[in-house]
């Protein structure tokens, strides 16, 4: 996806073999048709595709079934080479803002800075190169903290207006560099 500066897709059924592509024309470039080095997407209730365009340092929107797509204005947070876009439940949009080593998110006021609004670094309330994050059924966020090999665990206040956040570490990767994703699965006891 990348390296072709385009988003393909494939239908689940699996008599078609049919790639089409959803965004990006396969060129480097900054316009509303063109991707340089996408790194992650998230599609919604909708089907509107929501693309970290990184090397462009913006997210964009391309609606559903259309190829020119909108930036994501992000208020007065500039982007440094965003790796992943996911939305809540509500609506909201949050960024792993990846050389900026830190996390942002929309809310009803705009956006702000969620998680690792000091700079980077190595203490549990700082990030380094943050890749990708996820959510679990709880609102908690899990991001890949790639250059400190770590999963940070940040619980998101929605009632407070500074955007704090708590966090905890929950897995520090010793073996291997450059941890690359997590991905979640959660059960909600009793149902």
């Amino acid at each position: 996806m990348s390296t072709h500066h385009q988003v393909v897709s494939k239908s689940l059924d699996t008599r078609l073999n049919v790639w089409s592509i959803v965004a990006g024309t396969g060129t480097a470039g900054s316009t509303s048709v063109t991707l340089n080095t996408p790194c992650g997407m998230f599609v919604d209730t909708n089907l509107n595709l929501y693309v970290a365009d990184t090397y462009n340092n913006r997210i964009q929107k391309f609606a559903s079934g259309q190829l020119n797509g909108t930036t994501i204005a992000t208020g007065a947070f500039v982007l440094y080479h965003p790796t992943s876009v996911i939305l809540d439940a509500d609506g909201y949009i949050f960024i792993t803002d990846n050389a900026n080593h830190r996390l942002i998110g929309s809310g009803p006021n705009g956006f702000r800075c969620i998680a690792a609004c000091s700079g980077y670094g190595s203490s549990s309330s700082q990030l380094n190169y943050p890749v990708t994050l996820s959510f679990d059924s709880y609102g908690n966020i899990f991001v890949v903290d790639q250059s400190n090999n770590r999963v940070q665990k940040f619980l998101l206040l929605p009632s407070s207006c500074n955007g704090t956040t708590t966090v905890t570490t929950m897995a520090t990767v010793t073996s291997m560099n450059n941890t690359q994703s997590v991905s979640l699965t959660t059960t909600v006891p009793g149902i």
